[in-house]
């Protein structure tokens, strides 16, 4: 053998190759950042470095498959927050939003700014510091500055079509009129070209909440929500041609609209097969049937007989949200909340002014019930799993985390409701200290319903409380069977969104908890969806463990992942980098080692030297 045949030796781990093939324990070596070889006792005497693995699994390293991380990596080139959890390859440019473009920027409008301040809840200051690190200003020149910077994990990249329209309209009339024949041809044009320089397709968004953040422009929607279906089918007609991906999401307020636009992904109606990635399935609280319509309807699609090709994102975790105050992605979906949110992210005067506005308070007071009292037939939809829409407004549900009063921290806004009303009526003793009776004095008497302990709530703390609710998939009850289910796509974490509301980089991890619950059979299984899968769908030379493949590799302590729990390690910290609080996970002990192109990045619970030292990772271009 020659000298120094293998740079790195993994031993004795239980392997889990990415094909959904029984775990076999093994060693691997590692030569150049690439698979050597793989088998049983390999020799130790030529390898540089050994890591001894007995006990631990070995799988290929983790694909996040929805991330909004465009801004981040070009701060943190690195990416710990995600390599942390086992992810070694991440995809932006998701929902329509990114930075492929570059600034965008003109003497009156930020785009950038613009687009992600509500939709992801980024602060403005947090994305002006983004912006201020974009040095490019076209598609090719975005994947070739990545070979120039300390990247940690693999980056791979969607058009996003809200930039696209912006690109070619500029942001004003991207949201005010339709594009003109050589606008749509400039746009069909910039779309080819970002698929021959190896983008893995163009994404779009069709949520009613996702609304631009600056004047003149706070009541209108992004710019992808003003596309026609007309130039949907052209531009999507490019990815066609290119076999790429269509990652979208689903137009809520309209069902029908949806299932229509999602049927764009039939090849029997439309010439040829379009992949088409969808958020999202999960068990929702208010909706509890609707991933059976969602797909059933991918099966029907996917069948010989539409020659479709769709795949719905899956949530490995419980679908948690926090808010501050009422600032969270939940309460955009509400006329009256989306005005509040619509403030400067400062403005606590401006929220005050509409809070004590008559007109305003009576207008939440509709919103707050809408569904959920009265003969209406709104809450006959909500009583038979159809509700207009799905803001969770019921105290029992919304559970303080970060309380204006030490004792509410954990308890239900039921549950001190319940006693402030108890308290209001004489039962002075039901108080529990001497802050929780002075709050109780700040109500007002009597207290009517919970639309007035909300509205309370708001005027005396504005965002100075923080609650979270179980949007979708409570309980874990019915996570695992949509995350085996095959027209459903695990993976989707989120990544870099929504930084103090939420926080699933490492929704992953839970997925292969959840399978290890039933058998390492199911773990075999979840890691091919979490690799080879995703990777193959999207395009990507990535997720396995053949030789000759890049050496992204996780080793992970099934122990330390049996005893954990996502919702126990969820934490809001300051980040020096944001100068903000975000919000993270903190998977202690579960993720061993990492090691991307062969480099350990992770070990013993802590980044080493290389990850944002060293270039590691690479832009992955489509296939």
């Amino acid at each position: 053998m020659a000298k120094s045949a293998w740079d790195t030796l993994i031993r004795n781990a239980l392997v889990f190759d990415g094909t959904g093939a029984e775990p076999r324990e093994m060693d691997i070596a590692i030569e150049g950042g690439r698979i050597a070889a793989c088998g049983s006792s390999l020799p130790t005497g030529e390898a540089l470095h050994i890591i001894e693995a007995q006990g631990q699994w070995l799988m290929p390293g983790l694909l996040d498959i929805h991330t909004h991380l465009d801004l981040e990596v070009d701060l943190e080139p690195g990416l710990p927050e995600v390599v942390r959890h086992g992810t070694t390859t991440v995809l932006v440019g998701n929902c329509s939003l990114g930075t492929c473009f570059g600034r965008q920027q003109t003497d009156d409008q930020n785009p950038i700014v613009d687009c992600f301040t509500r939709v992801e809840n980024i602060p403005k200051s947090v994305l002006r510091q983004c912006v201020e690190a974009v040095q490019w200003d076209n598609t090719e020149d975005y994947l070739d500055h990545f070979e120039d910077i300390p990247l940690g994990p693999n980056i791979a990249a969607f058009i996003p079509h809200s930039m696209l329209r912006i690109e070619v309209m500029g942001l004003k009339d991207s949201i005010s009129r339709e594009p003109t024949e050589a606008e749509l041809t400039r746009m069909e044009q910039l779309l080819e070209q970002g698929m021959k320089q190896g983008y893995v397709g163009m994404s779009t968004d069709g949520l009613p909440f996702h609304y631009l953040a600056s004047e003149p422009h706070t009541a209108q929607r992004i710019p992808t929500q003003f596309a026609t279906f007309g130039e949907m089918k052209r531009l999507l007609k490019v990815l066609r041609k290119y076999d790429r991906v269509w990652q979208t999401t689903p137009i809520i307020e309209n069902r029908a609209k949806a299932f229509l636009y999602f049927m764009l992904t039939s090849g029997r109606l439309f010439g040829k097969t379009l992949k088409t990635s969808a958020l999202s399935v999960m068990e929702f609280v208010l909706m509890p049937g609707a991933h059976k319509s969602f797909l059933g309807f991918a099966a029907l699609m996917n069948s010989r007989l539409m020659k479709g090709n769709i795949h719905f994102q899956a949530l490995g975790t419980n679908f948690r949200i926090w808010s501050d105050g009422i600032v969270s992605p939940l309460y955009e979906e509400l006329g009256s909340t989306c005005e509040l949110i619509a403030k400067e992210y400062d403005d606590v005067e401006g929220r005050m002014a509409l809070l004590n506005d008559p007109d305003f308070a009576r207008r939440f007071r509709e919103d707050w019930h809408h569904g959920r009292r009265g003969r209406t037939l709104a809450h006959l939809k909500t009583k038979l799993g159809a509700p207009d829409n799905l803001v969770i407004r019921d105290l029992y549900l919304m559970i303080f985390d970060g309380a204006p009063v030490a004792d509410w921290n954990g308890e239900s806004m039921q549950a001190v409701y319940d006693r402030l009303e108890r308290w209001q009526q004489g039962a002075q003793a039901d108080a529990r200290s001497d802050e929780e009776r002075a709050a109780f004095e700040l109500f007002p008497r009597p207290i009517r319903d919970d639309a007035d302990f909300m509205l309370h709530m708001l005027r005396t703390y504005d965002k100075a409380f923080r609650f979270w609710v179980d949007v979708g998939n409570a309980g874990n009850k019915a996570t695992l069977e949509l995350l085996k289910y095959k027209h459903a796509m695990p993976g989707f974490n989120d990544s870099g969104a929504h930084i103090t509301n939420m926080a699933f980089f490492d929704a992953n991890l839970m997925s292969l908890k959840l399978a290890q619950a039933e058998s390492l059979q199911t773990v075999s299984l979840m890691v091919r969806r979490l690799t080879r899968e995703p990777a193959a769908f999207f395009g990507l030379d990535v997720g396995s463990l053949d030789i000759g493949a890049q050496a992204d590799i996780v080793l992970l302590d099934p122990e330390a992942l049996q005893a954990w729990d996502s919702n126990d390690t969820r934490v809001l910290e300051y980040r020096e980098l944001f100068q903000h609080n975000q919000m993270f996970n903190r998977s202690e002990g579960v993720v061993k080692t990492v090691l991307i192109h062969g480099e350990p990045v992770w070990q013993d619970g802590e980044a080493t030297s290389a990850l944002g030292g060293q270039r590691l990772g690479r832009a992955l271009r489509a296939a």
